[in-house]
């Protein structure tokens, strides 16, 4: 695992219950901001296998980025944030000034 992926790995793992982190805001914290794609990857082909909680990685305007079809991602993905008392606006976004996560000694977004 290259250090970019294992270090991303890591950060999605050590997200607190009930808080959130954004796509560039784990790729700035993993070395590289400029990488959120690369973020998307990893949860993609990886979140299964490592047992992350992909569910806390939310786009930079606090919207959940699957779609919300009801085989979707989406419906899933905003029921375990709820079920973690994450609380979502009329407009289906959270409020990141209350739910996202900063981990210690990580670039600020």
């Amino acid at each position: 695992m290259n250090p970019f992926t294992a270090k991303t790995v890591q950060l999605i793992r050590s997200i607190p219950e009930g808080r959130v982190m954004t796509y560039g805001q784990v790729a700035a914290a993993a070395g590289n901001r400029r990488a959120a794609r690369q973020v998307v990857r990893v949860l993609h082909s990886m979140s299964a296998a490592e047992q992350l909680p992909w569910h806390r990685i939310i786009n930079a305007k606090g919207g959940i980025s699957a779609p919300a079809d009801a085989a979707g991602k989406g419906i899933l993905q905003r029921d375990l944030l709820e079920a973690e008392g994450i609380v979502f606006r009329e407009d289906g976004t959270v409020d990141l000034e209350a739910c996202r996560w900063f981990p210690p000694d990580a670039e600020m977004e």
